[in-house]
């Protein structure tokens, strides 16, 4: 097996607006099968996901986290703003989006958007991987696979990592339960998130600062699969997440 990953180079900075499936299609030659790797930022700029603190009046709460945590309150009151779940408030506000993400301020990013404002995560990022997949297939006529991605933290590591927050087409983990190892055992228990290992691997060629690099594709690997796929399905079910248990437990006491 052989993969291939390289960068849509060029894309304009987007818009309101923009047809992020047509800047793709107009700069690369694309193959069926191949995985298109999308941050989060532009979509959301396309979607117009914008706003701007100077529209926020931050709560008392708001205000006394803001003071704990030397941050703007009006930023603190907009991720209470969008999040379903606040499991930490200091030193960092941990907590689950609104959008079902576990993140960091709810996924508010203030990188790589101009005039002052801030942008949200996508609304519903497998809706938009799936607008920008069937764009695609319109316009060339390449059945593709579309991941969007966001960085995130990880519990127990240093670092941020691209993980996929939407998916269209593509297919979220491989499932090696039932396979055989190399000495012919049955394997029990093997769940490889291969959308997120891809949203990694193109992470390395955005890159976090001025890259400006935000769509690459993969090519070589297969991810592609006609079943209809959800980001939601990599997420630890509630009442199986080890770590949101205890970080309520230690809310509470």
């Amino acid at each position: 097996m052989r993969m291939e990953a390289f960068t849509v180079d060029d894309i304009p900075l987007v818009k309101p607006g923009d047809d992020i499936a047509a800047m793709i299609c107009e700069r690369a030659a694309l193959e069926d099968g191949d995985v298109l790797v999308i941050a989060s930022t532009i979509i959301a700029k396309a979607e117009n996901e914008l706003f701007s603190l100077e529209d926020i009046t931050p709560s008392a709460c708001a205000i006394g986290i803001g003071k704990r945590d030397d941050k703007d309150p009006r930023l603190v009151q907009a991720v209470l703003d969008r999040c379903s779940e606040c499991f930490v408030e200091s030193p960092v506000m941990l907590v689950q989006s609104d959008r079902a993400h576990v993140c960091i301020n709810a996924g508010v990013d203030d990188s790589n958007v101009e005039n002052d404002l801030l942008a949200d995560l996508p609304q519903d990022a497998d809706a938009s991987a799936r607008s920008i997949g069937q764009r695609v297939e319109e316009i060339t006529g390449c059945r593709v696979a579309v991941v969007v991605t966001d960085t995130n933290g990880r519990a127990f590591r240093l670092g941020q990592t691209g993980v996929a927050i939407g998916l269209y087409h593509a297919t979220p983990i491989y499932y090696w339960r039932g396979k055989k190892d190399l000495f012919g055992y049955e394997m029990q228990i093997s769940e490889e998130a291969v959308a997120d290992e891809v949203a990694a691997a193109a992470n390395l060629l955005m890159g976090e600062g001025s890259g400006g690099n935000p769509v690459v594709v993969v090519r070589g690997i297969p991810l592609f699969t006609e079943e209809k796929t959800s980001a939601r399905q990599l997420y630890r079910p509630d009442n199986m997440d080890l770590i949101k248990k205890a970080l309520r437990i230690f809310k509470e006491s």
